[in-house]
C-alpha cells in the first residue's frame, strides 16, 4: 500500500520522512550546516547553500506539498513571508482583487508595500462574485482569497473564483491558514498557490513562527523557487523540525478543537448578551452551504459581537482560561481584539467599512474542556450583568 493510499491522518505520521534512512531515526534530523563540501568542481550536489536547500527545511516542504496535494512546497521565516514572497510573482502594473476583511498583515503588505513597486489592488466582498467580477480590470493578474475570512469567517466560492481567474488566465491564491488540509483542498479546487501562517494550526503549540506555501504546477513551482532563493525569507533549520513535530498531532487537536469551537458557537449564540455569532458550521451563516461543498469543516476559530467597547473590555477583563493574545490555532484557547491586535494595521474607517468592530473579539478554541470554557465565559457574563444592573440602578437614582 502506497503512502498516499493512507488516510490523511495517517499520512501526518506515515509519509517519506517518517524513517532517517542513513539511521533510522523515527525524527527527522536537524541539520544546522550552513554549507556543503562540494565533491566535483564541475559538479555540484543537490545541496550546496542552506538558503537554496537544506534537507530539514526540505523535508517539511516535501510533507506539506503531499498532505495539500501539491507538487512542491516551500517554507518561509512567517506567514508573511510566504505571503509576501508569493506577491512577488506580480509585476509593476498588474492588479489583484483580495478579499476584503483580510489579515492585517497582507492588507499592510498589499496597500503600503505593493503600492510603492505599482502593483494596484481592489478590495472586495468576494462572497459577492457579481462584485468580484466588477473589480477585474485588464491587468488584473491573480485573486488573493481568505475562507473564512479573518476575523469575520466569510466564505468564498473557491471553485468559482478560480474559474473566474483561469478565463483571465490570471492566478488564484488561497490562504488555507484557518482550516488546514485537513479541513480544505485548495488545489483540488483549482487554486494556484496555497499559504499558510504554519505558526497556527500546523504547528500547533505557540513556538514557532513559520509560513508555507505549496503550488501545483511544475512551472509555477520553478518560478517560486527562484523567489524564495532570490528573497532569502527561509524557515531555519529548529523551526522547520518544530513544525514537522507539531503536523503529527494536527488531526487530533484540530478535530477536537472544531468540535469544542461548535459547542462555544451555539453558547455564544444563545446568550442574551451576544449581538452576534461568525461561525460557519452555524446553520445561519450566510455562506453555509458553500463551507459545507469545499470544505470537511468550519475550523476551530470564531467571532463574537458585544454591545460595545466597554463591554468588551470588562469580558476581557474578567475571562480567565483563554489566553488574550495575538495568534490562533494553539492548543491553549486564544482570545483576541482584532481592532488592537490582528486588524490594527487597518485604519479604523477601513475596519468599520468592513464590517470589524471595536465591539468584536475573536476565539480560537484549543484543547481544553469546552464545558470548563462554557463556565468561565458564563461568569464573566454575569458580572457584566451585575455590572449593568448596577449602573441602571445608579442612573435611575
Amino acid at each position: 500500500m502506497e503512502t498516499e493510499d493512507y488516510c490523511f491522518e495517517t499520512r501526518l505520521l506515515h509519509n517519506r520522512h517518517k524513517v532517517d534512512p542513513a539511521t533510522g531515526a523515527v525524527s527527522v534530523p536537524i541539520q544546522h550546516a550552513s554549507t556543503f563540501h562540494q565533491f566535483d568542481i564541475d559538479q555540484f550536489g543537490k545541496y550546496d547553500y542552506a538558503r537554496s536547500l537544506n534537507p530539514t527545511r526540505e523535508a517539511l516542504e516535501d510533507v506539506i506539498a503531499e498532505l495539500e496535494g501539491g507538487v512542491k512546497g516551500f517554507a518561509f521565516s512567517s506567514g508573511m513571508a510566504a505571503i509576501s514572497t508569493a506577491f512577488l510573482l506580480l509585476s509593476s502594473g498588474d492588479h489583484v482583487v483580495i478579499t476584503e476583511d483580510v489579515y492585517g498583515g497582507t492588507f499592510r503588505m498589499v496597500t503600503e508595500v505593493l503600492t510603492r513597486f505599482g502593483i494596484q489592488h481592489t478590495f472586495v466582498d468576494m462572497t459577492d462574485l457579481d462584485q468580484v467580477k466588477q473589480a477585474i480590470q485588464p491587468n488584473t493578474k491573480a485573486f488573493y482569497v481568505e475562507t473564512p475570512s479573518n476575523p469575520l469567517l466569510k466564505v468564498t466560492d473557491i471553485r468559482a473564483i478560480s474559474q473566474l481567474a483561469k478565463e483571465i488566465d490570471a492566478l488564484t491564491f488561497v490562504d488555507n491558514t484557518f482550516l488546514t488540509p485537513q479541513l480544505q483542498k485548495p488545489l483540488e479546487l483549482g487554486v494556484d498557490v496555497v499559504l499558510h501562517s504554519a505558526t497556527k494550526f500546523l504547528a500547533g503549540h505557540s513556538d514557532v513562527v513559520a509560513g508555507l506555501a505549496v503550488v501545483n504546477d511544475d512551472a509555477l513551482a520553478k518560478r517560486l523557487y527562484f523567489l524564495q532563493n532570490s528573497f532569502g525569507a527561509i524557515l531555519g533549520v529548529q523551526d522547520a523540525w518544530l513544525v514537522l513535530r507539531g503536523l503529527k498531532t494536527l488531526h487530533v487537536r484540530l478535530e477536537q478543537s472544531q468540535r469544542s469551537a461548535l459547542t462555544l458557537a451555539e453558547f455564544l449564540q444563545a446568550h442574551p448578551l451576544v449581538e452576534k455569532v461568525y461561525y460557519p458550521a452555524l446553520e445561519d451563516h450566510p455562506q453555509y452551504e458553500i463551507q459545507q461543498e469545499q470544505a470537511y469543516g468550519a475550523g476551530a476559530v470564531l467571532s463574537f459581537e458585544l454591545k460595545d467597547e466597554d463591554v468588551v473590555r470588562s469580558f476581557v477583563s474578567n475571562v480567565k482560561i483563554p489566553v488574550f493574545a495575538v495568534s490562533l490555532g494553539a492548543v491553549e484557547s486564544i482570545l483576541s481584539y482584532p481592532a488592537k491586535m490582528s486588524h490594527a494595521a487597518m485604519p479604523q474607517p477601513e475596519r468599520e467599512k468592513r464590517g470589524i468592530k471595536n465591539s468584536l473579539l475573536r476565539l480560537s478554541v484549543g484543547l481544553e474542556n469546552p464545558e470548563d470554557l462554557i463556565k468561565d465565559f458564563s461568569q464573566a457574563f454575569e458580572k457584566l450583568a451585575h455590572n449593568e444592573l448596577v449602573l441602571q440602578r445608579g442612573e435611575s437614582k
